[in-house]
């Protein structure tokens, strides 16, 4: 049955491999089941039910993209996506968290929309390379931020905005120790490095009397808080609009980057350098989105760390079935989800910063009408507290320098229209 569904023998592969591949997929990306709820929790959300929101929305994400699109990709609540869920549509902007949650269903109801119709090629071929470098890099220095915070290497100050924390505090000293861990164990290619880091630390705070310890394993906690409390009627409000689109902008752009980079990694394009099932692959990403938003959790989206799976050999959907199944035996351990500390996950954000910066490096230097948005972009990003106003202010600052560059034919139509619609909410919204 296997081998009808996931095509193994045509793929080069066999059970063994995509179950270790899977195995290996699970240990890279399982640190989203204690950051998530850490990050979401800010937002006034119940930590429990996040959790279990988390493991089943990655779950029925990486099932659907195992079974109906059979590539070895998983899915879970995004990075980034969350830290804008929280701390700025949530606590930067004033919304709450079920308005949040309704404007996560209606970007992922536009995403699906547009991979129905065949919309996504226009709109992401039109978005200028170094705009797509900026935006993850900006997200990932957004994280950075939060990290440090969460770790008490900064504080505010009211005469420089952003101080030295208190380096003899315990969190400090923890949260340092991990991060080095945690490069020090990617470095040297040990799987699951981001996940035995989180939880070193968080032991020795345990052993130290520094965190308190909930336990290991129970049954799983009850999801009713979150599920089906998005408030889409709030979400329809016109203050929204934009948190809408900069949700769809970043789930589009992260889940089409993600699925090409894995994929050429393993050997799955085509001779033209396509995915032959990308519809498929971008219609589970996005119904996942929907699904996520239902359960009670930002949205949900393609992981690079698939690339551990498919570096073992995992080459069908078989491995984000696997996947999907260890999401759902991490069901059993909310409690040690209760006990991870924040200065326990904040390496974790800090390290996943470090890989989403490194996109700059492919920037072209020599072009300042590319350079200075993108930068502008990144920047905006951490400085302002707020993923959408980044976005905002690259996509206006392209479509300006372009236009007073005399090259106003470098401006794609979509950049134009974005553009338009950012400056009239700054000026009238």
């Amino acid at each position: 049955m296997l081998e009808r569904w996931f095509r193994l023998r045509e793929s080069g592969s066999d059970v063994r491999t995509e179950c270790l591949a899977g195995l290996a997929t699970f240990l890279a990306m399982a640190y989203i089941m204690f950051v998530n709820p850490e990050i979401l929790s800010a937002a006034g959300m119940p930590r429990e039910a996040v959790f279990v929101a988390t493991c089943v929305a990655a779950a029925i994400g990486s099932a659907i993209m195992g079974l109906y699109a059979n590539y070895p990709i998983a899915l879970a609540p995004g990075m980034g996506l969350n830290a804008y869920f929280a701390y700025s549509v949530v606590l930067g902007m004033g919304f709450s968290w079920q308005a949040a949650l309704g404007a996560v269903f209606l970007s992922g109801c536009l995403f699906l929309l547009v991979s129905l119709v065949r919309l996504r090629e226009w709109i992401v071929d039109a978005i200028p390379h170094s705009l797509k470098l900026a935006i993850s890099a900006g997200i990932g220095l957004f994280l950075a931020v939060i990290g440090f915070k969460n770790a008490g290497l900064i504080t505010a100050n009211p005469a420089t905005l952003i101080g030295l924390g208190n380096l003899h505090a315990p969190s400090v000293l923890y949260a340092a120790t991990g991060l080095l861990l945690i490069v020090a164990l990617e470095a040297r290619k040990v799987r699951g490095g981001i996940i035995i880091g989180i939880l070193a630390v968080t032991l020795a705070a345990v052993a130290c009397g520094h965190a308190r310890f909930a336990g290991v394993f129970a049954l799983p906690p009850s999801l009713a808080p979150t599920l089906l409390q998005l408030d889409l009627a709030a979400a329809l409000d016109a203050g929204l609009v934009t948190v809408v689109l900069t949700f769809f902008l970043i789930e589009l752009f992260d889940a089409t980057g993600t699925l090409i980079g894995v994929s050429h990694r393993a050997g799955l394009l085509d001779a033209q350098g396509r995915l032959p099932r990308l519809r498929r692959a971008l219609l589970a990403d996005s119904t996942a989105i929907v699904a996520g938003a239902a359960l009670g959790t930002s949205s949900t989206t393609a992981y690079i760390e698939s690339a551990a799976g498919t570096a073992v050999g995992g080459r069908t959907g078989l491995t984000a079935v696997v996947v999907a199944l260890l999401f759902l035996a991490a069901l059993f351990l909310s409690p040690l989800a209760a006990t991870v500390p924040p200065f326990a996950t904040a390496p974790a954000l800090i390290y996943v910063a470090i890989l989403m910066a490194r996109g700059l490096a492919e920037l072209d230097w020599e072009d300042l009408t590319e350079t200075a948005p993108a930068l502008i972009c990144a920047l905006a990003m951490p400085l302002t507290f707020s993923i959408a106003h980044g976005i905002a202010f690259g996509f206006i600052a392209y479509a300006g320098i372009k236009l007073l560059a005399g090259r106003r034919r470098e401006i794609p139509p979509a950049v134009a229209v974005i553009a338009l619609v950012f400056v009239a909410k700054f000026a009238f919204v």
